[in-house]
């Protein structure tokens, strides 16, 4: 019976076996499962003492005498040690059943059945332990049998799901989960039956009888169990809730998400100083991270640069412009929390649309108050959560930012509220700032192009055009400048200049110098008198604060500190239209390029000189004679110099790029700035071009005249005689006049030769030229005077007059306008009569 026991019965666990001795007393039937106990097969045992072979010397005399016993028909049963198979000393213990029996012949025997104690005493130890672990665990057990029922299932598992341990025998899993995780945990089981690998770590969730709907997470351990044989019986389950683990894990991958957010935010919002920038940064960390749709909306007065967004809104007057919108939902609605009544309801406001919220709204109350608002969505909406954040920046809202959940995503939890107030108050600063430079930009705006040129500049005898480009795009205020400046005689300063620096205070400086080149300009010095008298304002502004100008002080303890020195560079230059001769003045600028026609291009030899505001060394000139048609360019370093290329390479390039001279000025000007790498943005560049066309011979009139009064009356002739050639009739009365009144201060006050030479270009220019030194002086005269009274009459018939001192003296001038031009207006009787 023992022998033909199926297998998985109990006799796969525990060792037993049988044997039975004779009436002779040695072994006469031998089981297989003795054979396996004891490691003798069948015919090494038959016919053999059963004490002589299985039990040690020492016991042998007391085991002949049991065996003696028995064979009188008495039962036993015992502790029998015994060898252990392998003959290596090891020794056995073994309970014996022994029973008597008789032979056909009626002769005794015995039958004895051997269970290996060891075994047996394991088989309990592992069966305590196996109840104390499925009875006493605070972990949910079963046991699912072959066909995945439920086989069995401890205390635990039956207190979460209700009922007695044994009423869940027969269940299967579709009676536990809902059957979406009904059917992974049967996947599951099917597999691990199928293959004998273990699933660890399954995740399931569903909702427990009496839970109240409470939704339950688990971790579920799966293995195939298998019999004594090795026969899959079963799988053991090992189910653990991890509900806690799962909220702790949420709330720490939110924590986290919350944290990545805010470096994102940080990394990625105020990048840029402009307004809609500024908001659409916020929108592109915002969604899809945080929300699934967003907008932001600012004050309109914001956006007009008023010089403070207004606050918070008293009323539903406030106008806001929406800046952004973003959307991962490609079918939700934008926000529009203005219609009644006065929540957030699903009409889209478009992008740059002008809009204001009902007192009452929650939008409104968000504004007017400063603290974030949540919204509910309405049944069967699409947005199921809102919040409206103001954003607020040293405590003044400057507009504000909704940010909505669809469905499918959690609603919004007080750890997000906190999370889109930091993002709101991080945008909000860097939309502020940006408010601010937008303000600062277009005063700064407004003082650059106030201190450049006014369109294209014009010239006698020259063709002229011009670029600028600020050091960088982002604020277009830089230091560099040119200039274009009449002076009399029909000629024209060249200027160009550097300030070293950039930004607002380079463009302050700049403008304090331009000022000044241009006042200096109109007292017709010299190009080196210019930029001495330019180095000692520029040694002004940097002087020391609180001291006089242009003196150094060093810092010493207690001593006033030196304020920002500005240092600059300049070239100067003065072109004669009629002489076609230019000089040139070099303040530590780069040398002027000359390109004359059918030549490359050349450097002037201009000695550089130091820069504007170092001092104490004087400045050179040099006088060129530049052919017609030939090209001048005066420029910026910004234009040849960059940290990738050195000066020379630049230098080079730029030469280059002026081969064709004759092309129009503009268009010469577009091709030197897309030719050179100029590396835009590392500095302000500025280019100044002048193509020479000096005054044809036949457009000047030039005489000497001696020194006696006769010349009086000559000057007037030759002045009636060139207007005449001109086709200027209509002003050779006045021309008559005002020349006889220069001649006439020349012949009086004036010294040696007297020069008239009179000017034809978009105005006519008389001057007198003399040996004097002494310059003429306006004044009114007094009643009983019977003099004194020309050059007001000058000032009254022309359109401009002046004087200028020569190598050789001094040059006295009037300019008139042309008859088809701007003519000057006659003088009244009034002024005429002022005079006398």
């Amino acid at each position: 019976m023992w022998q033909s026991s199926p297998p998985g019965s109990i006799y796969d666990y525990i060792r037993v076996a049988s044997f039975s001795i004779g009436p002779d007393g040695l072994v006469d039937q031998w089981s297989l499962r003795a054979a396996e106990l004891f490691g003798v097969a069948a015919e090494d045992v038959r016919g053999r003492d059963p004490v002589d072979a299985f039990m040690p010397p020492e016991l042998r005399t007391r085991g002949r005498g049991r065996v003696a016993e028995i064979l009188d028909g008495k039962e036993w049963t015992g502790l029998v040690p015994f060898r252990a198979p392998g003959d290596r000393g090891v020794r056995g213990l073994a309970e014996v059943y022994v029973m008597p029996t008789e032979t056909e012949r009626g002769e005794r025997g015995a039958l004895c059945i051997v269970v290996d104690v060891r075994a047996l005493r394991r088989i309990e130890s592992d069966l305590a332990a196996s109840e104390a672990i499925f009875g006493q665990s605070p972990f949910g057990f079963l046991l699912f049998g072959v066909d995945r029922t439920v086989k069995r299932v401890n205390q635990r598992f039956a207190t979460v799901f209700g009922g007695y341990a044994d009423e869940h025998r027969g269940r299967t899993v579709g009676d536990y989960l809902a059957r979406p995780e009904a059917e992974r945990l049967d996947a599951a089981l099917r597999r691990v039956l199928e293959t004998g690998e273990a699933v660890t770590e399954l995740h399931l969730s569903g909702a427990v009888p009496g839970g109240g709907g409470e939704r339950r997470h688990w971790s579920v351990n799966l293995y195939r169990v298998h019999s004594g044989s090795g026969r899959p019986v079963g799988v053991a389950g090992l189910g653990i809730d991890v509900t806690r683990r799962q909220i702790a894990a949420r709330e720490a991958a939110s924590a986290r998400r919350n944290l990545a957010l805010l470096n994102e935010a940080s990394a990625r919002i105020g990048n840029s100083l402009d307004l809609e920038t500024t908001a659409r940064e916020l929108l592109d960390v915002a969604v899809p991270g945080f929300c699934d749709t967003a907008t932001v909306d600012l004050y309109q007065a914001l956006l007009t640069g008023e010089e403070a967004p207004p606050g918070r809104a008293d009323d539903h007057s406030a106008a806001l412009r929406r800046v952004a919108s973003a959307s991962a939902v490609s079918d939700a609605p934008l926000l529009n929390p203005a219609d009644p009544p006065g929540c957030c309801a699903t009409s889209s406001i478009e992008v740059g649309a002008v809009h204001s919220y009902p007192f009452h709204s929650p939008c409104a109350t968000a504004l007017r108050t400063g603290r974030p608002e949540a919204v509910p969505g309405a049944g069967g909406d699409l947005v199921h959560s809102t919040l409206v954040v103001p954003l607020t920046a040293h405590d003044t809202v400057v507009g504000l930012a909704q940010f909505s959940r669809t469905k499918g995503s959690e609603p919004f939890g007080e750890r997000d509220r906190a999370l889109a107030v930091e993002l709101a108050a991080r945008a909000a600063v860097c939309i502020d700032n940006a408010r601010l430079y937008r303000r600062e930009h277009e005063r700064a705006l407004i003082l650059q192009r106030s201190l450049l040129p006014p369109g294209d500049p014009e010239a006698a005898g020259l063709d002229i055009a011009c670029r600028y480009l600020p050091g960088t795009t982002a604020t277009e205020v830089g230091g560099d400048w040119f200039d274009v400046i009449q002076l009399p005689g029909h000629r024209t300063a060249l200027v160009v200049g550097d300030v070293m620096g950039r930004g607002l205070r380079a463009a302050v400086a700049m403008g304090e110098l331009r000022t000044a080149v241009r006042t200096l300009a109109q007292l017709d010095l010299e190009p080196a008198e210019v930029l001495s008298h330019l180095d000692e304002i520029a040694r002004g502004l940097g002087g020391p604060a609180g001291g006089a100008p242009g003196r150094p002080a060093a810092r010493a303890a207690g001593g006033p500190e030196l304020a920002e020195v500005y240092l600059a560079t300049c070239v100067y230059a003065v072109y004669d239209s009629v002489t076609r001769r230019c000089t040139f003045a070099n303040a530590g600028h780069l040398p002027p390029v000359l390109v004359e026609p059918g030549e490359k291009a050349l450097m002037l030899d201009v000695p550089p000189g130091m820069p504007l505001g170092v001092g104490g060394e004087p400045f050179e000139e040099v006088e060129v004679e530049l052919p017609e048609g030939a090209l001048l360019a005066l420029y910026t370093d910004g234009l040849v110099e960059s940290r990738d290329h050195p000066l020379d390479e630049g230098m080079q390039a730029f030469r280059s790029a002026l081969t064709d001279p004759a092309q129009p000025l503009e268009d010469v000007c577009d091709h030197v700035l897309g030719t050179l790498d100029t590396r835009h943005g590392e500095d302000d560049i500025a280019l100044l071009l002048a193509r020479v066309q000096g005054l044809p011979a036949d457009a000047v009139g030039d005489w000497r005249l001696p020194r006696e009064p006769r010349s009086v009356g000559r000057a007037r002739e030759l002045a009636r005689a060139q207007l005449t050639a001109w086709d200027l009739e209509p002003l050779v009365d006045t021309v008559e006049l005002l020349v006889s009144e220069l001649v006439t201060n020349a012949l009086r006050y004036g010294e040696g030769e007297i020069r008239l030479r009179l000017l034809l270009d978009r105005t006519l220019v008389c001057e007198v030229w003399d040996s004097g030194l002494v310059q003429p002086r306006r004044r009114r005269a007094r009643d009983t005077d019977e003099g004194g009274r020309g050059l007001q009459l000058v000032g009254l018939l022309s359109a401009g007059w002046g004087s200028r001192r020569t190598p050789r003296g001094k040059t006295v001038w009037f300019e008139l306008a042309l008859p088809d031009g701007d003519a000057a207006a006659e003088p009244s009787v009034d002024q005429l009569l002022s005079m006398f």
